[in-house]
């Protein structure tokens, strides 16, 4: 599932390709995806203008002078934007034609990404959600002190939307593998010094991430076609009985809140 490198990485590499070109026609080639397309987008969106394109969490926001189109990649999700005469994919679902004969292509195989749209750049599934990662709000004292009396699991708590915005399950494990700690421990057991290394570890991990172009296990690729390096440095995520890369254990899988983790019980504790 696409996550914050991921999505990060498409914003970087569609803002030179679309910013301040202006849409020709908008395509919808599928009434719905995880929720329904807004049948008004091919009249609201023409001949209008790219302004710019901005991420919020695992969201793409791509801002027009009469709105906010809103995108989300789902599991599956990928954009790409082509010539005019590339012929379409299967799960090509939407499409941004542009007057300078380049097309934006969102193509979603599962189906569970979204295309919405905000005429006054709020929405919803924004509202709610917690801090960006990778800006200093995001610090030890603002994850310890969200973490008091929090009898959750310390994976299940940095991966909560509300709290901390795009550390998905890969990057929950690897940050949590690198600064030691088991992620079934409960988040509000959690010292403040420890936390201030978890804190550094989620950055670092995204930020390398973000360099790698994210991950690519299965469908994620690029705007450009090239898939994610970040896999071929992964210490735990999918290393289910592997050699740990710090002691002589082997990587252990559970699963917490549905969701696969993996960690070695040697090193984090």
């Amino acid at each position: 599932m696409p996550e914050l490198p991921e999505v990060e990485t498409t914003k970087r590499g569609l803002e030179p390709l679309i910013v301040n070109q202006r849409i020709e026609q908008v395509h919808l080639y599928r009434d719905n995806l995880r929720w329904e397309i807004p049948k008004h987008l091919p009249r609201t969106l023409a001949h209008q203008t790219v302004n710019g394109i901005e991420r919020r969490g695992k969201y793409l926001l791509i801002r027009f002078g009469v709105g906010t189109l809103i995108i989300h990649l789902g599991m599956s999700g990928s954009i790409k934007v082509v010539d005019n005469e590339i012929a379409l994919k299967k799960h090509d679902h939407f499409e941004l034609t542009f007057t300078n004969g380049k097309r934006m292509r969102l193509n979603d195989p599962r189906r569970f990404g979204a295309v919405l749209f905000t005429e006054n750049n709020t929405h919803p599934l924004l509202d709610n959600l917690g801090v960006e990662p990778l800006e200093v709000v995001f610090n030890e004292e603002y994850l310890y002190g969200k973490s008091r009396k929090k009898q959750q699991n310390i994976k299940a708590f940095i991966m909560d939307s509300k709290v901390v915005v795009g550390v998905g399950n890969i990057y929950a494990c690897e940050s949590l593998f690198r600064a030691g700690i088991n992620p079934e421990r409960k988040a509000g057991s959690i010292s403040k010094k420890r936390y201030v290394l978890l804190t550094q570890c989620i950055k670092n991990i995204l930020t390398q991430a973000i360099k790698a172009g994210g991950t690519t296990l299965q469908d994620f690729s690029a705007v450009d076609g090239k898939l994610g390096y970040f896999s071929q440095t992964l210490s735990v995520y999918g290393r289910e009985n592997e050699n740990c890369t710090q002691c002589n254990g082997k990587i252990v899988r559970i699963v917490q809140n549905q969701r696969s983790s993996f960690y070695c019980k040697g090193c984090q504790k």
